[in-house]
């Protein structure tokens, strides 16, 4: 049964889950939503001390969390349920790889079995996303799932290979589900930022210099949390939005830049775009939705 968009949603009041929350980008997200009345779960391998400090085991709760192990992931759902008595709401995804994880490169190419940025940047994200899915509906409950990506996620970097290729998936990924809003009361959505002034870019010897960093380009962590913010509780941002915010501003990023091959609007089944009838394609995937709803309610 469609639940209707989730339309505005306040976050004074609900628990938000933040993989990676114990530093930078998820940290000032952390701090900002508790500030208008959310419960926090910060998922993420270790504390930072500033991290540490703001946990209280109350308000603010902390989950030691390897997000490539999707049983770690599961358990966001177990601990947010007993410690907070129910559900996250908003779960964000944040980016950026731990300092415990080698480098992974398309160049070097030293892992054997698969790319730990893969793992990190991509299975995790959407793994933690169907969990959400699966979750929110057993609950009945409406929520919104925050992507981050990068500016890589529509770009490429010869140095950076696997970082823009992981990127461009989830920019891939995000736009996929945009109908989850409208259908099932579930929002993804993913922001793209552009160099942020985050700890990351001291982690390692000539980082800047390698990737064109400099202070004049960048934009705050704190500046990034409050788009973020806005992403999940305004409902201007449909499922399925991609938005950018740069030290030019912020901006919704359309589908094609250009008008696709052969597309015409007043003929949708000319050209090489074909709109397809959801009703009738999507129903297999509408079925399986709607038993996850009533197998726990």
């Amino acid at each position: 049964m469609p639940q209707g968009p989730v339309a505005d949603f306040d976050v004074c009041g609900k628990i938000v889950a933040i993989t990676g929350g114990a530093s930078g980008i998820g940290l000032e997200l952390a701090k900002l939503v508790v500030t208008k009345g959310a419960k926090v779960l910060i998922a993420d391998l270790r504390l930072t001390p500033e991290s540490e400090s703001f946990v209280d085991g109350e308000t603010v709760i902390y989950l030691k969390t390897d997000v490539a192990k999707w049983c770690e992931l599961e358990n966001i759902v177990t601990v947010s349920k007993n410690v907070f008595g129910d559900l996250y709401d908003p779960l964000l995804k944040l980016d950026g790889t731990d300092d415990g994880w080698a480098w992974s490169n398309f160049w070097d190419d030293t892992e054997t079995e698969s790319y730990g940025s893969v793992q990190i940047n991509v299975n995790h994200p959407l793994k933690l996303t169907r969990i959400a899915i699966r979750a929110l509906l057993s609950r009945n409950k409406k929520g919104v799932v925050l992507i981050v990506a990068s500016m890589a996620g529509y770009q490429g970097d010869f140095g950076a290979t696997m970082y823009c290729t992981t990127k461009h998936a989830l920019v891939g990924f995000t736009r996929s589900v945009g109908q989850l809003d409208n259908h099932e009361g579930v929002k993804v959505v993913t922001i793209c930022p552009g160099i942020v002034d985050t700890p990351l870019w001291d982690s390692k010897p000539n980082l800047k210099e390698q990737f064109g960093y400099h202070p004049k380009l960048a934009i705050s962590a704190r500046a990034v949390a409050e788009t973020q913010l806005e992403l999940i509780e305004s409902g201007k941002y449909k499922g399925g939005t991609v938005y950018e915010i740069s030290a030019l501003g912020g901006r919704k990023i359309p589908t094609y830049f250009m008008k696709p091959p052969g597309y015409d609007p007043k003929d949708p089944k000319q050209g090489y775009i074909i709109r397809r009838n959801d009703t009738r394609a999507y129903d297999p995937i509408w079925n399986v939705l709607a038993a996850e709803r009533k197998a726990n309610l």
